[in-house]
C-alpha cells in the first residue's frame, strides 16, 4: 500500500480517520489560528493547530489515505475571506469536510447532487460581522495529486502554490447580479449561531 511519503506512525494516524466524519471530528479539535501560514498535513498534525485551507488540505490528504480523491473546492467571496473545503463523493452524493472559524461552514454529509448544490448549502451560514451574506462563487474541483511532484502531503516548506492556483482558476457565480443587490442580512439568531466557538484575531 502506497505511503505517500509519510511515515509508518503518521500513516497508522491518519487510517484512523477512517470515513470522512473522524477526519472533521480531527480538525475540530485542533485549535484554529490565525497566522499567515499554508502548512502540509504533515505539519498540520506536528503542530497541532489549522485554519481554513490548512484544515482543507489536511483533509484531502486523510480522504486519500482512506481512498478516496484528494480533492479541494475553492469559494470566493465579497467583502469576506474567501473559504476552501475538501469535497468527497458517496453513494452518488457530494460531501464536503472543512476547517473554519465560523460554526455553520464546516462538515457537509454526502446528500448534494450537485457542487453547486452543496456550495449553496454554505449561503446562509456564510457570512460576514457585519451580518451580510457574502458567498459568491465557487471553483471547479482540484485534485491535489497535480502537486505530488512537490511533495504537498509532507514538506516542511509552505504550500502557497495550492491556494495560489485555487486563486487562478475560474470560478462559476452562484448569483445573478440582481440577486446579488436584493440580498436581505442574515437573521439574528443565524448569525449568533455562526458565531459559536468564533476565534477574534
Amino acid at each position: 500500500m502506497e505511503d505517500f511519503g509519510f511515515t509508518r506512525a503518521e500513516l497508522r494516524r491518519l487510517r484512523a480517520f477512517r470515513t470522512p466524519l473522524l477526519i472533521q471530528h480531527f480538525l475540530e479539535s485542533l485549535p484554529y489560528h490565525h497566522a499567515d501560514t499554508a502548512w502540509s498535513p504533515r505539519r498540520v498534525m506536528e503542530e497541532g493547530t489549522a485554519h481554513c485551507l490548512e484544515g482543507a488540505i489536511f483533509a484531502a490528504a486523510a480522504l486519500r489515505v482512506n481512498g478516496y480523491k484528494p480533492l479541494l473546492l475553492d469559494f470566493e467571496a465579497v467583502q469576506d475571506s474567501d473559504h476552501v473545503i475538501a469535497i468527497y463523493r458517496m453513494n452518488e452524493g457530494w460531501g464536503a469536510i472543512a476547517k473554519s472559524n465560523f460554526a455553520l461552514i464546516r462538515f457537509r454529509d454526502p446528500v448534494y447532487r450537485s457542487l453547486r448544490e452543496l456550495a449553496m448549502s454554505y449561503f446562509d451560514g456564510y457570512h460576514n460581522l457585519r451580518g451580510e451574506r457574502t458567498l459568491r462563487a465557487f471553483s471547479r474541483p482540484v485534485n491535489l495529486r497535480r502537486f505530488d511532484r512537490l511533495n504537498w502531503m509532507t514538506t516542511a516548506e509552505p504550500v502557497w502554490f495550492i491556494p495560489e492556483y485555487l486563486c487562478e482558476i475560474p470560478h462559476t457565480p452562484l448569483l445573478t447580479p440582481a440577486q446579488e443587490h436584493s440580498l436581505t442580512r442574515l437573521d439574528p439568531r443565524v448569525f449568533r449561531a455562526g458565531l459559536i466557538g468564533y476565534q477574534p484575531h
